[in-house]
């Protein structure tokens, strides 16, 4: 495994794991929302590197690979709809929220999410390793 993949992988566990305290600790407390906003930090942060380090070698690799470019024009209308999702989520429960409401959103945030990194790790970061 390469040290990118390897790195982004473990940014993606710590994402999820922080998703997962604030669950716990709740968004209308203090420190679930400095969990709230270190994620939105943390999940900006990781699709920087990602945009930066892991897609310009896969996109220059896609233009002799068009099954590669395929998969990789479909993930990236996914991650907008996704990165879309996720930020109006952190705008809504920037000052906190509660109740069933609260409760769906971020169920559905977190099962997105889970769903991506999945994905991302079984086939995004698999072609990087072969191409790196």
């Amino acid at each position: 495994m390469s040290r990118l993949v390897d790195e982004l992988k473990k940014e993606h566990q710590a994402i999820v794991e922080n998703l997962t305290k604030i669950k716990t600790l709740g968004v209308t407390s203090a420190e679930g929302q400095k969990k709230l906003a270190l994620a939105k930090k943390s999940l900006l942060a990781h699709l920087k590197k990602e945009d930066e380090q892991l897609y310009p070698k896969l996109n220059q690799e896609a233009q002799k690979n068009p099954d590669l470019k395929r998969t990789l024009d479909l993930f990236a209308k996914d991650m907008n709809n996704i990165s879309s999702a996720a930020l109006k989520f952190f705008d809504k429960y920037d000052g906190g929220g509660s109740g069933i409401e609260f409760a769906k959103d971020f169920g559905s945030l977190v099962a997105t999410l889970s769903q991506r990194i999945q994905k991302e790790e079984r086939i995004i970061y698999a072609k990087y390793d072969e191409i790196a």
